[in-house]
């Protein structure tokens, strides 16, 4: 079924996916902490334990759903979900759509200019651009499985991303769409940290959690959670993990 929203912005069609798949694009960057809150909670809990958690898989609301190294995605979600097309030809699970528009809307109604660059993708893409990485490793000299190793830090082992799951974007400034180190200086960035959590995003790798998330920080890769548990999140200087963990 195809159908057809229009909006100031960007013109999307709808689509129900029966095939899906999915990609990140991982870069390590340096940069600053992006979360600083006066009443922020610091939540203790064994890393591990937060990674590997399963209680938060059954009944879990679908915008809550956590895909990590330790919980790959259900292939029959995949097969369901529903998406809008981007005029950019991006897509994004259609459940998000009018929070995503209001934001990058608002976002440029400030004066900047925020594009995204990469959302929901095929595994079969996933799988292309995870062995393209292992390529360029093992031109560096690497043998076969430390350039796997070495590669699953940075890009999503297939089923292991949450593009896969629709509900998580890329964005960058339209000046510099390139996924570069430091990125998060960029105005476009400064401004999505610090609103996001109002749309129901979240910044969902950030700085110094790599521990918890599996995931090296990345001040591009925002995902849809919803207000409630965006605002939690944010306030609370933590991760979808931990918040999966205590909720």
């Amino acid at each position: 079924m195809v159908g057809v929203l229009m909006s100031e912005i960007m013109v999307c069609v709808i689509f129900v996916i029966v095939a899906a798949g999915v990609v990140r694009t991982s870069v390590s960057a340096e940069g600053k902490i992006l979360y600083k809150h006066n009443n922020s909670k610091k939540i203790n809990q064994n890393n591990d334990d937060l990674k590997n958690d399963s209680s938060t898989d059954a009944g879990t609301k679908w915008n809550l759903i956590l895909v990590n190294s330790s919980h790959k995605l259900d292939q029959s979600y995949v097969e369901n979900i529903s998406l809008t097309q981007l005029r950019n030809g991006q897509s994004i699970d259609s459940r998000c759509y009018p929070e995503l528009q209001q934001m990058m809307d608002d976002c440029r109604a400030q004066g900047y200019s925020p594009i995204i660059c990469s959302s929901y993708r095929t595994h079969e893409k996933q799988q292309e651009l995870f062995n393209q990485q292992i390529q360029i490793y093992m031109k560096d000299g690497m043998d076969r499985q430390e350039a796997e190793e070495r590669t699953a830090k940075s890009v999503a082992i297939p089923g292991t991303s949450e593009h896969e799951l629709g509900l998580a974007v890329d964005i960058t400034d339209i000046a510099e769409q390139k996924i570069v180190s430091g990125m998060e200086e960029q105005p476009v960035q400064q401004w999505l940290m610090k609103n996001c959590w109002k749309y129901g995003f979240i910044l969902r790798y950030p700085e110094d959690k790599a521990d918890i998330t599996g995931i090296v920080y990345e001040p591009w890769h925002y995902r849809y959670v919803g207000k409630e548990a965006a605002k939690y999140i944010y306030s609370n200087q933590i991760t979808l993990e931990e918040y999966c963990y205590h909720h």
